[in-house]
């Protein structure tokens, strides 16, 4: 199952993997112009989806006592691969196991020993689990950072839109967060139909603040970080996207 992302996912994900310990649900709040709270509530949406999988030091073995790491490249049988990677992943020394889209060479396990010789016991165990080894490299170094689609670089250029979906027969369905100072910050919904900021086509579906999700009503009042969902059967006036973002 695919899970479809919203850009304030996007930007959470790109910060939790640039640096997870020193992330704060107010930090990326700020930057994707939404609540502390709806950031809360995503990350642990994002858990619950899978699409989180876990949090992980990224460990330097070569500082910790001068450990080595070896790369195994082996084969598996289609049908045995996933079995395989979970078994082999148990065996002490392996820290990691990733599965390729390929036929040969399908499999990679990264292992951790003191020596050469303790590697070796590792590879043997590896193979004794039937996986068929093609080849090692010993490991030097490598990097990780974000993906930088899902970070500031890669943002559209209205950053205050969190989502947008075209419907079938034309329609439109837009998340939008507001932004301090835009034209409907204070205003309510009635007010801001009346200075037409709201076009006669747009509905306001759902009103998102801190963890509740509001339904919108004439005298409901529109702030800044609400994440409002705009909804119309055709294009929605770009106009009235700039009423809430301050564009």
């Amino acid at each position: 199952m695919v899970d479809r992302l919203d850009e304030v996912d996007k930007r959470i994900l790109y910060h939790l993997v640039q640096d997870a310990r020193n992330t704060s649900a107010p930090m990326v709040a700020e930057e994707a112009h939404v609540s502390a709270g709806t950031i809360r509530n995503r990350i642990k949406q994002l858990e619950a989806d899978g699409v989180i999988r876990g949090y992980h030091a990224h460990v330097d073995y070569e500082r910790a006592e001068g450990r080595l790491r070896n790369l195994v490249i082996g084969t598996a049988e289609i049908d045995e691969r996933e079995r395989l990677t979970k078994q082999i992943a148990d065996i002490p020394g392996v820290v990691n196991v990733r599965q390729l889209m390929c036929g040969t060479g399908n499999v990679h396990v990264t292992t951790v020993g003191e020596d050469a010789q303790e590697l070796a016991r590792v590879t043997r165990d590896v193979a004794e689990m039937g996986l068929e080894v093609e080849d090692e490299h010993l490991l030097q170094h490598e990097e990780f950072r974000p993906y930088h689609a899902f970070g500031p670089e890669g943002r559209r250029d209205r950053q205050s839109i969190a989502d947008f979906m075209s419907l079938s027969g034309g329609a439109e369905v837009v998340e939008v967060s507001v932004t301090p100072g835009a034209e409907v910050d204070g205003m309510t919904l009635s007010e801001a139909n009346e200075q037409g900021l709201v076009e006669p086509e747009v509905l306001v579906v759902s009103v998102e603040r801190d963890e509740e999700i509001l339904t919108p009503r004439g005298d409901t009042e529109i702030r800044a970080d609400d994440l409002v969902t705009l909804f119309a059967r055709g294009d929605i006036p770009e106009k009235t996207i700039a009423a809430f973002t301050d564009d």
